[in-house]
């Protein structure tokens, strides 16, 4: 029943991952980056309007994260992302920060354990193949993030 219901909402709704987030994906750039204590979710727009839901979205991800709550992402995507159910049990274990960047926000996610790191680079891992972002899914440092 729940399995149905589900369907029919998403068949209602044909750009659900634009209804999760709150902005058109084409109107955006998603860019997900791997550092060796973590990574980061990095979303830009050139609209003036999209920058404002990117941001207030990103701020939002960052809380429900840190509560253990990935429902957005599995309302995006049609599944749990990889690493989630271990991110979610590990939550006291990782820290989810908000900033703004230029034309848009980040989320730095940060960890010192070794499995919760696993998790989070499967994750964002997920999200690069998912979005076809095109980044680079190797660790590198988090000096060397672009700006």
């Amino acid at each position: 029943m729940i399995i149905a219901f589900l369907f029919v909402l998403q068949m209602s709704c044909p750009d659900h991952a634009e209804h999760a987030m709150g902005f058109s994906q084409s109107a955006s750039k998603h860019a997900f980056r791997l550092f060796s204590d973590g990574g980061a979710i990095e979303v830009r727009s050139s609209d003036a309007a999209t920058v404002k839901a990117i941001r207030q979205h990103l701020q939002m991800i960052a809380k429900d994260f840190a509560a253990g709550d990935f429902a957005k992402p599995l309302a995006v995507h049609d599944e749990m992302p990889d690493g989630a159910a271990t991110m979610q049990e590990l939550r006291s274990e990782i820290s989810y920060a908000y900033s703004e960047i230029e034309s848009g926000g980040r989320v730095r996610i940060t960890t010192k354990s070794s499995r919760a790191l696993e998790a989070v680079h499967q994750f964002l891992r997920f999200q690069i193949r998912e979005h076809k972002t095109g980044d680079r899914d190797h660790i590198v440092s988090p000096d060397s993030n672009p700006k």
